[in-house]
């Protein structure tokens, strides 16, 4: 690598387990008309968490997870390994947005429930970049990367992250909770960009 591409440091945050939901999906679980209420908004813009809430439901068990607004054109459920194994569902590692094959489960909310086919997804760990970060770390959209992450007793590079870049999105690398733990990521923790496998 060489030195223009040194010490490209990316902020990295754990993205906990959520559901983005359809219009349709949001009637159904919440009734007609129903509005989601902001609890904080996110590093991307435009991104908010909900003070909404449902259940993910599978043949072993179910968990707890929050909203992430805003509304979708079709409901994607984003969760861990971990979260997979113990409620009984086995989702594919794919991008965002990428449903084809998606594993199937149930939504519970206050007002009903639905049961939904390709929906289902542990996120592909991937970075967000505008164009100007993307210009200068040298990296383009879709391009896979290695990041190190340095932490007392577990430093780890991660394999295989996908980069993502738009004009919509702020510098920020995503993970699970289980990649998160895996690493020792606790708090704000920056990782360094130490390889484009382009």
């Amino acid at each position: 690598m060489d030195n223009e591409r040194e010490n490209m440091k990316i902020m990295i945050e754990t993205s906990a387990r959520h559901v983005h939901l359809c219009q349709k999906d949001l009637a159904a679980l919440f009734g007609a008309n129903y509005r989601l209420h902001k609890r904080k908004d996110l590093s991307q813009p435009g991104q908010f968490a909900c003070l909404e809430n449902v259940i993910i439901k599978g043949s072993k068990g179910e968990v707890k997870a929050t909203i992430l607004g805003p509304l979708r054109p079709k409901t994607q459920v984003e969760i861990s390994l971990t979260d997979a194994r113990k409620i009984g569902l086995s989702p594919p590692i794919k991008e965002s947005g990428h449903l084809n094959n998606a594993a199937e489960c149930t939504l519970v909310g206050p007002n009903g429930e639905v049961a939904l086919k390709n929906c289902a997804i542990i996120a592909k760990r991937h970075i967000h970049l505008d164009p100007a970060t993307a210009d200068k770390y040298k990296l383009k959209d879709n391009d896979t990367v290695n990041v190190k992450v340095n932490s007392a007793d577990r430093t780890l590079i991660f394999g295989d992250v996908v980069v993502r870049v738009s004009d919509t999105f702020s510098p920020a690398m995503h993970i699970d909770t289980d990649e998160a733990n895996a690493a020792g990521v606790d708090g704000l923790t920056f990782g360094e960009i130490i390889e484009c496998i382009c």
